[in-house]
């Protein structure tokens, strides 16, 4: 895929995230790899912009070592070091989708686990892992997010929303669109059975 069609992907599902809500205000991030001249590169959000607003201009590239290699007014996000790291464990990752969904990240600041539900292969696992909490932006998050993913595709970051990844941005948001729905569906028939 070509450097202006991964921009215009990126560009268009940030709206897309936006609109459904997953990524208020100017939270989360995402990032695209693709190969351009014989080289890994990476497409990612910049520092502190609104998805609601985010043109193909803003988006930075960088190699997998976080150099910025186009031209570009703005940094990239300050969850790059995570993004790269997550590229860097798992070959077969083409896109990370970070959101801060409202009902996943209630879950993610609760002692609540979201449970696994059918829709993205089958459930080994009852529910959802948990990465313990670090600070945005932090080596030790870019870490333990990483590992996290190792053999899953996707974490709920304690304290602070989740993140999904896949062979291409396609299927990483579709990921974290079922993600909070299915966040959703348990807390709904959380209060429903409480009465």
């Amino acid at each position: 895929m070509d450097h202006q069609t991964v921009v215009k992907n990126m560009v268009e599902t940030s709206h897309e995230l936006y609109n459904k809500g997953l990524v208020p205000g100017k939270s989360g991030n995402i990032s695209v790899k693709f190969e351009k001249n014989g080289l890994d590169v990476v497409a990612v959000t910049p520092s502190g912009s609104s998805f609601k607003t985010l043109k193909n201009s803003d988006i930075v590239l960088v190699d997998l070592e976080g150099n910025v290699v186009s031209e570009t007014n703005y940094l990239p996000t300050s969850e790059l070091e995570m993004h790269l790291n997550i590229y860097k464990l798992r070959k077969d990752v083409g896109a990370v989708v970070h959101t801060h969904s409202p009902i996943t990240t209630g879950f993610a600041f609760s002692d609540k686990k979201i449970k696994r539900f059918e829709g993205f292969g089958p459930i080994e696992e009852e529910y959802l892992q948990i990465v313990d909490y670090h600070p945005p932006g932090s080596s030790d998050l870019a870490m333990a997010v990483s590992e996290g993913l190792l053999n899953q595709d996707i974490v709920v970051l304690k304290n602070h929303g989740m993140v999904a990844v896949g062979e291409n941005l396609n299927e990483a948001t579709l990921l974290a669109e079922f993600v909070e729905d299915s966040a959703k569906i348990q807390f709904v028939k959380k209060i429903l059975m409480s009465n």
